[in-house]
C-alpha cells in the first residue's frame, strides 16, 4: 500500500472522505501524486469544508473533511464516556477561577513541591495525591502515556470513565480518533507523550471546578519540564483555558502560537466534540497541519 493510499485510509477512519473536482477522478494507486505543499485558502464548498489528497497537501486533506450527510460514511456514535462540548458560542467559559488564579505560572502549588522530582517519585505523588476532593471518588489516578522523550505533547482535560479504569488517557472512541489524527500527520501514538490537565476523573464527567485545575496544573507543568516536547497540542476548551490562563472561545485560541512556560502551544478541538461534530474534523486538519509547521520552524508567535 503506497504512502497516499496509508493517509487515505488513516484520515477515513476519522470519519472524513477526501474532496475530489469533480472533473478529476483520484490517481490509482501508484500513480505519482504531488506533494507539493499548496497555499492555504477557503475550503472548495463553503458548506462543506474538505481537504485535498494528502496530510503533505496544504489546502484540503483527504479524508479530514466532514463529508455532506447524503453520501457520508457511518458516523460513530457519541463518546459517551466525555461530557457534551457543545460550540464556543453556545457555552459560557468553564475556567471561571479568580484573577490570581488564571495568571500564567500563578496556579496553586499540589499538595507536595515536585520542582525536583524524576518521573518514578512524580507518578508516585500524582498517585497518593489527596490535594482535592476528586481523590474520594477516583478509581486510580491517570499520569500519562508515551515517549518520555517525545517531541510532541498532547495534553486533553481530564480522565473520562474508560481512562479511569484503565489508568491511561485517552482510550475508547476518543482515544482512537486521537491515535488517527496522529497518523495523519506521521505520528504513532507511542511517539508522542499524552498527559491530561487533570490527573483524576472527575464525578459524572462533569468539566473540572477551578480549584481542582490549580491544585493539578502543577504536576502538568512538571511533566512538560521532564518531557522537554517541541510543542503541546491541547486539545478541547477546557484544556486550552487551564493552560493558558484565558476564557477566550476556542475558535478565537486557533491558528496561533501560544505558550505554556517557554513550550510553543497550538489549541485543537477534542476528539469527543470532533466525534459529535464531524463537521468541524476539517477544522481540526487545519490546525494539525498548523501544528506541523510550527515544530518545523514555520509557524509564527501569537
Amino acid at each position: 500500500m503506497s504512502g497516499a493510499t496509508r493517509r487515505r485510509a488513516y484520515l477515513e477512519a476519522m470519519g472524513i472522505q477526501g474532496w475530489v473536482r469533480r472533473d478529476a477522478a483520484l490517481p490509482a494507486e501508484g500513480e505519482a501524486v504531488s506533494e507539493t505543499p499548496a497555499a492555504d485558502g477557503p475550503p472548495p464548498s463553503a458548506a462543506e469544508p474538505s481537504p485535498a489528497a494528502g496530510p503533505a497537501a496544504t489546502g484540503h486533506a483527504p479524508g479530514m473533511e466532514a463529508t455532506p450527510t447524503s453520501s457520508a460514511p457511518d458516523v460513530p456514535p457519541p463518546f459517551t464516556d466525555e461530557p457534551p462540548l457543545p460550540t464556543e458560542e453556545a457555552v459560557p467559559s468553564a475556567f471561571d477561577a479568580p484573577p490570581s488564579a488564571r495568571d500564567a505560572g500563578s496556579e496553586a502549588p499540589p499538595a507536595i513541591d515536585v520542582s525536583g522530582l524524576d518521573w518514578d517519585a512524580l507518578q508516585a505523588a500524582v498517585a497518593g495525591c489527596t490535594a482535592c476532593a476528586l481523590h474520594a471518588t477516583r478509581t486510580q489516578t491517570v499520569f500519562g502515556t508515551g515517549d518520555r522523550n517525545a517531541d510532541w505533547m498532547v495534553v486533553g482535560e481530564a480522565p473520562g470513565a474508560d481512562e479511569d479504569r484503565q489508568g491511561e488517557p485517552f482510550v475508547g472512541r476518543a482515544g482512537q480518533l486521537l491515535d488517527n489524527m496522529l497518523r495523519a500527520i506521521g505520528l504513532q501514538r507511542g511517539q508522542v507523550y499524552i498527559a491530561n490537565v487533570i490527573k483524576c476523573r472527575p464525578p459524572n464527567n462533569r468539566n473540572p471546578h477551578a480549584e481542582e485545575i490549580a491544585q493539578c496544573l502543577g504536576y502538568l507543568r512538571r511533566q512538560v519540564e521532564l518531557v522537554q516536547p517541541k510543542l503541546i497540542l491541547v486539545v478541547g476548551r477546557v484544556a486550552a483555558h487551564a493552560l493558558l490562563g484565558v476564557d477566550t472561545p476556542l475558535g478565537k485560541l486557533r491558528g496561533r502560537v501560544h505558550r505554556f512556560g517557554d513550550t510553543p502551544v497550538v489549541v485543537t478541538y477534542h476528539p469527543a466534540y470532533l466525534l459529535r461534530t464531524p463537521r468541524d474534523k476539517a477544522k481540526s486538519w487545519d490546525d494539525l497541519r498548523f501544528a506541523r509547521r510550527v515544530i518545523a520552524g514555520e509557524g509564527s508567535a501569537a
